[in-house]
């Protein structure tokens, strides 16, 4: 997959089967589409392309500071791209382009920039300045630029919203198996590797402690996980705290992952962590003592549930 960080960049010499959306999580409903796109492209010798945008539209147009998205863009950008894409383009959303007419946004967007010869879109698809043109509008305009419209039926359209709502949900619960079952693979955090208080050292279960520079990105329900992470081309187990310490009166919201049987250093290395199963709440115990008695028995319930 290529991936194109503008419209104005892609090269339209190459004609495309092309659907548009924030495609947020990229979950089992968003696979069926995309899945129907790439084997469209291919029958018709044309390149699968999706058009997204980021900022997230509601950041701009809403300046909704507090959405959260279960993807960063980089995260997106991987998991797209083992799907077998062709095309990943990611156009910067402004105001200003989203002033553009419907006429402006066919013609000079998805027609003469992009060589669009087949849209996919869901059935409900509103775009234009003021979202004030539908699906019935771009099949005219397909009629009159050459280029088909491939309808998503309200039934899948819907498994897609419903989805995504089930998966924001699960994981402000802390139901990681539903959400992990809906998205098709496990929940993700990415971040760097930053140096925290050492309490961990000093309890025998040093810590990782993740940084996540993207304030967007929707964080699980405070407790205990089993977790998993690929270094240096080697996956790692461990178990990973949300939360706040409240044992030691902790006043920040921290992640800190201890790994097993794992030793090196990853301070300033940027890591991907997968979200197996969830353990328990975060307590507050009584003393020190009593917390690294709860990891010993943490550590033993993640290796039991690592060794199903």
């Amino acid at each position: 997959m290529i991936t194109v960080q503008s419209i104005d960049k892609y090269d339209k010499k190459h004609p495309t089967a092309i659907t548009i959306g924030t495609f947020d999580g990229v979950h089992i409903g968003h696979r069926k589409i995309l899945n129907k796109l790439i084997g469209n492209a291919k029958d018709l010798h044309l390149k699968s392309t999706v058009l997204t945008f980021f900022p997230h539209p509601r950041m701009v147009l809403q300046k909704d500071t507090d959405i959260k998205l279960l993807n960063t863009i980089d995260e997106k950008m991987m998991i797209l791209g083992n799907l077998g894409l062709d095309f990943l383009i990611i156009h910067p959303f402004t105001l200003e382009f989203s002033r553009l007419s419907a006429t402006e946004f066919v013609r000079d967007i998805l027609v003469n920039s992009l060589n669009a010869k087949k849209i996919i879109i869901g059935y409900d698809h509103r775009f234009g300045r003021n979202r004030d043109a539908n699906i019935n509008d771009l099949i005219a305009f397909g009629n009159a630029l050459d280029f088909e419209v491939d309808e998503i039926p309200a039934q899948e359209v819907d498994e897609v919203s419903v989805s995504s709502t089930k998966i924001r949900k699960a994981l402000e619960d802390g139901d990681i198996e539903t959400a992990n079952n809906y998205l098709g693979y496990h929940y993700m955090l990415t971040g760097v590797v930053r140096r925290g208080k050492g309490l961990g050292r000093t309890l025998d279960f040093p810590t990782a402690n993740l940084s996540i520079k993207e304030s967007y990105k929707l964080i699980p329900k405070i407790g205990v996980y089993v977790v998993q992470s690929k270094i240096d081309n080697e996956w790692v187990y461990g178990m990973m705290n949300i939360g706040f310490n409240p044992t030691v009166s902790g006043k920040e919201k921290s992640i800190e992952i201890h790994f097993f049987d794992f030793n090196r250093d990853l301070y300033n290395q940027k890591i991907q962590v997968d979200i197996l199963a969830r353990i328990r709440d975060e307590h507050k115990f009584e003393s020190v003592a009593a917390l690294r008695i709860q990891l010993q028995k943490d550590k033993e319930a993640s290796l039991a549930i690592l060794n199903k």
